[in-house]
C-alpha cells in the first residue's frame, strides 16, 4: 500500500501527544528548583529558562493535535469538513503556532507578555467553540457526526477542550513566573516568594488531573471505544 496521507498524520499526531504529555513533566519537575529558596537566583532562573525551553514543545504539540486530528477525522468519517475548511484549518494554526513562538522568542520582554496574552485570548474564544461543538454534536445536533461508533471523535474533542482549560491556568502561571522574577531579581521579597509558591503548589494539583486527562484523550483515540 505504500506510505497514505492518513498514516503520516498519525505519526504526527503521535509525536505531538508525546511532546505533550512528556513536555508537561518536564516543566513540573523543574518546577521544584524553580521556587527553591535556598538556590541562588542565577540558578532558579536558570530552571525558569529550561522550563520554558521545554514547555514551547508542550505548547506546538498542543496546538498542532487540534488540526492533526480535525484532518484525520475527515478520513474517518466522523467530520464532515474537508477541503478548504481543513486549509483554512490549518492556516490558522500554523499563525497561531507562528504566535506562540514569538512570544516564546520575546518571553523575557513586554513584548513577549503581550503575545502571551494574545495567545490567552484566542484560547478563550477557541475552547468554549469546540466545547459547544462538542456537546452539541454529542446531542445530535452537528457540526460532528455522532451516529453509532462515531461519538468517540465528538467524546475525545469534549475532554480535549477540559485539557486547554487547564492548560490556559497553567499558562497563566508560567506567565507569572516572569514577571514575578523581575521584582525578584531587585532583591528578596518574601511576598512575592510566597506568592509564587502557592501558584505553583495548587499548579502541581491540577497537573495531575491534566495528565490523566491528556491520557485518557488518547486511550480514546487509540480505541475509539464509542
Amino acid at each position: 500500500m505504500g506510505i497514505t496521507e492518513l498514516a503520516v498524520l498519525k505519526w504526527v499526531h503521535i509525536l505531538a501527544m508525546v511532546y505533550w504529555l512528556g513536555g508537561e513533566w518536564g516543566v513540573f519537575q523543574t518546577s521544584y528548583n524553580i521556587v527553591n529558596r535556598k538556590l541562588p537566583m542565577a540558578e532558579r532562573r536558570r530552571h525558569m529558562e529550561t522550563a520554558y525551553r521545554i514547555d514551547i514543545l508542550a505548547r506546538s504539540g498542543i496546538l498542532l493535535l487540534f488540526p492533526l486530528g480535525f484532518h484525520m477525522g475527515y478520513f474517518w468519517g466522523v467530520q464532515p469538513f474537508g477541503g478548504i475548511a481543513l486549509t483554512i484549518s490549518w492556516v490558522f494554526f500554523i499563525a497561531w503556532l507562528i504566535l506562540c513562538w514569538s512570544a516564546f522568542i520575546y518571553r523575557e520582554t513586554d513584548r513577549g507578555i503581550m503575545l502571551t496574552k494574545i495567545d490567552e485570548r484566542i484560547r478563550f474564544v477557541f475552547i468554549p467553540l469546540i466545547l459547544i461543538c462538542a456537546i452539541s454534536s454529542l446531542l445530535g445536533h452537528g457540526p460532528f457526526n455522532a451516529e453509532v461508533g462515531q461519538k468517540w471523535f465528538s467524546v475525545k474533542v469534549l475532554l480535549f477542550s477540559f485539557m486547554l482549560m487547564i492548560g490556559l491556568h497553567l499558562r497563566f502561571v508560567m506567565r507569572e513566573w516572569t514577571e514575578m522574577f523581575r521584582i525578584l531579581a531587585q532583591g528578596e521579597n518574601d511576598e512575592v516568594e510566597t506568592r509564587l509558591e502557592k501558584s505553583i503548589r495548587i499548579s502541581r494539583y491540577m497537573a495531575y488531573v491534566y495528565w490523566i486527562g491528556i491520557s485518557s484523550v488518547a486511550f480514546i483515540g487509540a480505541t475509539k471505544p464509542f
